[in-house]
């Protein structure tokens, strides 16, 4: 379904079965703007109130409320969720069944793998909730693996790398490997290697994060 009078979407868009655009929230009057080449796979339903960038991809059954900003080249996997008044960057890739809640900045070129959590409130509910709930931040190029759960008000570092199944209660610095639960920096990502053999280290590829 295509509500056109609150939505404008570019060229060559590709938009699948049972696909939802323009869904209406309890309080937003802009429009759903998305940009060229958009690939929107079925059972997917977005918000009136977001403007999403070209080449913009969804699995299946992906959920995006109201008020987000999104950037080019932005992948979002099967069943994810995605609330509102979030800020997420240019070439960001979110796996399936990963649920983002509101006020969460993702920079460009960050990796979010499947099933994470992010979670954005110390003491819910809270009557101030509009105010406490902001304050985590994916920098530039961060590395989410799978299964993470990212606690409230965590700045997530530039180039960094948080292996799967953590849980980050507390800032990670740039270019450092976090594992474990609470999780704990082990070392840089410089230290890394390619237990495969394909390359002297993994990231050696990223000279931003070098």
């Amino acid at each position: 379904m295509v509500t056109e009078k609150f939505l404008v979407i570019g060229k060559n868009h590709d938009i699948g079965s049972y696909v939802c655009l323009g869904e209406e929230p309890a309080s937003h009057s802009a429009p759903l703007i998305i940009g060229d080449n958009a690939r929107i796979r079925s059972h997917s339903v977005i918000y009136r109130g977001s403007t999403i960038g070209n080449n913009f991809q969804t699995g299946h059954g992906v959920l995006i409320r109201e008020g987000n900003t999104i950037g080019n080249d932005v992948s979002i996997g099967s069943h994810s969720v995605v609330e509102r008044a979030n800020d997420i960057g240019n070439n960001v890739r979110i796996h399936s069944n990963c649920f983002i809640p509101e006020y969460v900045i993702i920079e460009d070129y960050a990796w979010i793998g499947p099933s994470v959590t992010i979670l954005n409130t110390l003491h819910p509910p809270c009557p101030k909730f509009e105010e406490c709930a902001r304050g985590v931040v994916i920098q530039e190029g961060a590395k989410i693996g799978g299964n993470v759960t990212i606690g409230p008000k965590v700045k997530v570092g530039k180039g960094s790398l948080i292996g799967f199944g953590s849980v980050v209660v507390s800032d990670i610095p740039d270019k450092t490997v976090a594992v474990g639960n609470p999780a704990r920096v082990i070392k840089n990502t410089s230290e890394l290697r390619c237990k495969m053999n394909y390359f002297d280290r993994p990231y050696m590829w990223e000279e931003n994060y070098d």
